[in-house]
């Protein structure tokens, strides 16, 4: 197996996000590279840089009007006065609106779904980096690679086509996949993010070229709450092309497995040219957000369902946040997808 990396990535670093009525500490922070480039080494995977790959294949996922704000908006919110360190909106459209204002701070609220994905310095390159990561390792797949890891930051698959949300801004996942179906292949999305990956299902919920599959904490009770239950099956031509597997909140290794199992079994049944693994690692025991309770033989026994599937793989990093065991969360999910 390679693994991509884009030292760009290390330039966003967000300040806050609001939890608990309170303004505290941003845990997607460029500290979570570092813990996972160790476990890369404790896997023994040498680590590449991406080659740089055309705008347009985050174009053809993302709204051009979306990405502009990306790119420009922090610049120009530093250009007004008393603007503050991040920029963040105070204000969003209910269910009952829907204009996009000319407002910076308006737009901010139409283009960000939540108070974690503040734009600061150096997000928009960062973003992109991410972004061209998962892009060059689907290449390296496409072009015959057997299976690739893309270590991307910040993550992806909250992230809709003009909406950023849950750290995310561009859907990595997402772009990588519409990739790789635009040349033909089939291909099933597999996320085992703690977090269901409402943004990949919604780009991809009126399509049947790509199955996506997202094993989740129920989001009657967490984020994103609002997308991620069991009877969204998908819709039109994509109807049957998208299935859900919540698990209850602190549920420990085998409850989880056991979702990855159906998850695996829709996944074999679709018969995909490519699988691609939207692996979170923050379902562990240890994550700071203490949602599920997986241990890392958990995560190597995830790593081992996943590879017996037999299929060209691309492994795109989504979420997983600080803590002494990441680093070796990723190293055991890793060696058991490879089999050592």
């Amino acid at each position: 197996m390679l693994a991509i990396f884009d030292e760009r990535q290390l330039l966003h670093r967000p300040l806050t996000r609001i939890a608990g009525g309170e303004l505290k500490p941003n845990p997607e922070q460029p500290e979570r590279i570092a813990a996972l480039l160790s476990g890369l080494e404790e896997a023994g995977i040498a680590v590449q840089p991406p080659h740089e790959h055309s705008f347009d294949t985050i174009a053809a996922v993302h709204d051009r009007d979306y990405l502009a704000f990306l790119q420009t908006g922090f610049q120009a919110w530093r250009e007004l006065p008393d603007a503050g360190p991040e920029l963040r909106s105070s204000v969003h459209p209910s269910r009952h609106m829907s204009r996009l204002p000319r407002d910076l701070l308006g737009r901010a609220g139409f283009y960000q779904a939540d108070a974690s994905c503040v734009l600061v310095e150096g997000t928009w390159e960062a973003a992109r980096a991410s972004a061209n990561t998962a892009v060059d390792a689907m290449t390296r797949v496409l072009a015959g690679e057997r299976s690739a890891y893309a270590l991307c930051r910040p993550p992806g698959h909250h992230a809709y086509r003009d909406q950023a949300g849950g750290f995310c801004y561009l859907n990595n996942t997402a772009i990588a996949a519409n990739l790789a179906a635009s040349q033909d292949a089939r291909v099933a999305i597999v996320d085992v993010d703690v977090h269901h990956g409402n943004g990949t299902q919604a780009l991809f919920y009126n399509r049947r070229d790509v199955l996506t599959v997202s094993v989740h904490g129920d989001p009657a009770h967490l984020y994103p709450y609002y997308a991620g239950y069991a009877d969204e099956i998908g819709a039109g031509c994509g109807e049957a092309h998208n299935l859900n597997l919540p698990v209850p909140l602190m549920s420990g290794t085998e409850s989880y497995l056991a979702a990855v199992s159906k998850a695996c079994e829709a996944a074999r049944q679709f018969s995909p040219d490519i699988l691609i693994i939207a692996l979170g690692l923050d379902a562990s025991k240890d994550d700071p957000f203490a949602c599920m309770a997986v241990d890392e033989t958990g995560f190597r026994r995830m790593g081992e369902m996943l590879a017996a599937l037999k299929r060209p793989t691309l492994i795109v990093q989504e979420g997983g946040y600080p803590s002494p065991a990441l680093g070796s969360l990723l190293a055991a999910f890793l060696s058991g997808f490879a089999g050592r």
